[in-house]
């Protein structure tokens, strides 16, 4: 897993230094000050992605467990005035619910991970939009809350604070993935649910684990998100964001076939990708291409990803 990580390294210094070259606005406090808030934003979510696809999953209703979660958060901040400490804790439980209704209907159910998420991903929005009669949900004009707008959009020495969680929750998560008997059982379900399951694994618990654990870190995210677009429309918030964690996942080197990845794989591949959509904002490129360049991100990692399996089993056959 390591040469896929150092070679993921060297590819984000590459394209940063050609960048930089193209546009030296690149490399300036305030550009790598929002790169880096980016980063944080998208890589939270992206992290739980990778749990899921590393089970052999796929999680494809982030995006509208945003825009039902963030209008909820804003709701009960606005109309109801709850302490921020109170919908913040609501609403990391309620993707945590979501996540544990995903993983109910993938492991008892037996649903496809893509049907179940998928309907998600209809269902969510169609309810954030009813919820807020089609409208947009904000925050009153001049209301401040200090705390909370410290904690998610604030900076300790120019470095955003969603940055310093996203590296915390990342730590965490690597001791969990890599360090612990439940990652190895992450891992193991992954690669055979079946033998799995022979070997006496709950591989119904794992699973349903994972969407749990993704549904919490959703939860999480749709707080910094909402806090950073201060407004939320049903309709378009968090719009395709599940692709940037697929992607994200998939260029760390997390299999989509499963039980392949890892933690510092998903941070560099939301770094790389962030560093993408930076080149592409500096170098004037239409942001209507933005998700041009990354669905030919996920190709080019997928097939990266086949022709390294491909090596491996012409290896093993030796």
């Amino acid at each position: 897993m390591m040469k896929k990580e150092l070679g993921l390294f060297l590819l984000i210094l590459v394209v940063g230094c050609v960048v930089a070259v193209l546009n030296p606005r690149f490399l300036s406090p305030i550009n790598l000050g929002n790169t880096a808030n980016l980063i944080g934003l998208f890589g939270l979510f992206s992290l739980g992605e990778g749990i899921v696809i590393i089970t052999g999953g796929i999680e494809l209703s982030i995006g509208s467990i945003f825009a039902l979660l963030g209008v909820i958060f804003i709701d009960l901040l606005v109309t109801y005035a709850l302490p921020w400490w109170q919908a913040v804790i609501i609403t990391v439980l309620g993707g945590t619910v979501l996540g544990a209704i995903h993983g109910y209907l993938v492991t008892k159910l037996k649903l496809q991970p893509f049907i179940v998420t998928l309907c998600g991903l209809l269902i969510y929005r169609g309810v954030a939009r009813y919820y807020t009669n089609d409208g947009t949900a904000g925050f009153e004009f001049g209301q401040r809350l200090p705390t909370l707008e410290w904690i998610t959009t604030g900076r300790t020495a120019g470095v955003p604070h969603s940055f310093i969680v996203f590296l915390i929750v990342a730590a965490l998560m690597a001791v969990v993935l890599h360090r612990s008997v439940f990652g190895r059982y992450l891992f193991a379900v992954g690669k055979n649910e079946e033998a799995a399951r022979y070997s006496g694994i709950r591989t119904n618990w794992v699973i349903a684990a994972a969407y749990i654990l993704c549904g919490a870190l959703a939860g999480l995210s749709s707080i910094y998100l909402a806090m950073y677009t201060r407004s939320i429309s049903p309709a378009s918030h968090g719009n395709f964001y599940e692709l940037y964690g697929i992607a994200a996942a998939v260029l760390g080197g997390c299999s989509l076939r499963g039980g392949e990845g890892s933690i510092l794989g998903i941070v560099l591949g939301t770094i790389l990708l962030q560093v993408l959509q930076n080149l592409v904002n500096l170098l004037g490129i239409p942001s209507s291409l933005n998700f041009a360049v990354m669905g030919t991100v996920i190709l080019i990692g997928v097939l990266a990803d086949q022709q390294l399996t491909r090596l491996r089993n012409r290896k093993r056959a030796r």
